[in-house]
């Protein structure tokens, strides 16, 4: 199987940036360490609040593991209230 690139972009709802901030952390810290993680990085814009995750896993499997994960679900279920928005592509590479 092929790697996988994920890309999720957030758009905090306004005076919520702190929040968001954390929660992203805290799953970045978790993802980091699953096994199939090849990169796991968090951005914030210089321009406004958007936020965007970027991730590497090994597959698809890797992928679905840490979808199901006890991280993920904590960081799907604390950051709901806190976005307008969340956008996510699933990417292979084009050679």
């Amino acid at each position: 199987m092929e790697q996988l690139t994920v890309t999720a972009i957030l758009k905090p709802k306004e005076g919520c940036e702190g929040d968001v901030k954390r929660v992203l952390h805290e799953v970045l810290i978790g993802s980091r360490e699953e096994e199939g993680c090849i990169q796991y990085d968090v951005h914030q814009s210089v321009e406004d609040t958007t936020f965007v995750i970027y991730e590497v896993w090994e597959n698809q499997d890797a992928v679905e593991s840490h979808i199901n994960s006890a991280h993920y679900e904590k960081y799907r279920n604390e950051i709901a209230d806190l976005i307008t928005n969340r956008e996510v592509y699933k990417m292979k590479k084009l050679d």
